[in-house]
């Protein structure tokens, strides 16, 4: 896109060349299995991915370095699986956006599902203490098959999109599409066994790349709506 900036990632300035009242946005991923064929990373992947798209469409904002460990009790039981779960997930939320006064405002810019209750327990808390925040949360229920869960059809095809070296295709499977009630009670590991919960075949980058255009428009049409 011609106008571009070279970098939109604030970890890249010095603190002298941070913008005034700048946005700030912040991916929060997580850390977690996501069946044989995704890294455990893709959270983390799809949320800072569509971050960077937003911020590139989006004057004065910049993006956070992401959060990356989190709230993930559910997946528990699976190797490389790392949580800190929802009670210090709101406090880290709540302190980093005390230590961005300097910004005109937060946007916490959500990639997964398990982090609701730490990211609502945190938004209440620093909206009474009158902080400029908001969560953005994906939507894509209108693209993506029911039950299309968990390293299933949508985040297979965002990956291949975003990084496609680090999907094993051959190693991909279907998983069962539990209720939300059934992954409270029992987690993911006692449902499937492999991590999947739906149906990666059909997958592409083609997908993803629109995915992740539809995100990022979901995000600007936010930070628009915050101005």
């Amino acid at each position: 896109m011609s106008g571009e900036r070279s970098t939109v990632a604030l970890a890249a300035l010095t603190w002298d060349a941070v913008p005034d009242d700048p946005t700030l946005l912040v991916p929060i991923g997580s850390c977690e299995q996501h069946g044989p064929h995704l890294p455990i990373g893709t959270d983390t992947l799809i949320a800072g991915a569509v971050a960077d798209e937003a911020a590139r469409r989006a004057i004065g904002a910049w993006v956070a370095p992401a959060i990356t460990v989190t709230a993930s009790g559910e997946h528990q039981g699976f190797p490389g699986t790392l949580s800190i779960g929802t009670e210090a997930m709101a406090t880290v939320l709540v302190e980093l956006v005390r230590s961005a006064g300097w910004a005109r405002r937060v946007v916490l810019v959500n990639g997964h599902g398990g982090n609701a209750d730490a990211v609502s327990r945190a938004v209440a808390a620093l909206m009474a203490e009158r902080r400029p925040v908001s969560a953005w949360w994906p939507d894509l229920r209108a693209h993506v098959a029911p039950g299309d869960l968990h390293a299933g059809r949508a985040e297979t095809s965002l990956v291949l999109a975003i990084r496609p070296d680090l999907v094993r295709a051959d190693a991909a499977v279907a998983g069962p599409s539990p209720t939300l009630a059934e992954l409270v009670e029992h987690g993911v590991r006692p449902l499937s066994p492999t991590g999947v919960l739906g149906d990666p075949g059909g997958a592409s980058a083609d997908e993803g790349s629109r995915l992740l255009e539809l995100l990022a428009g979901q995000l600007v049409d936010h930070l628009r709506g915050l101005a």
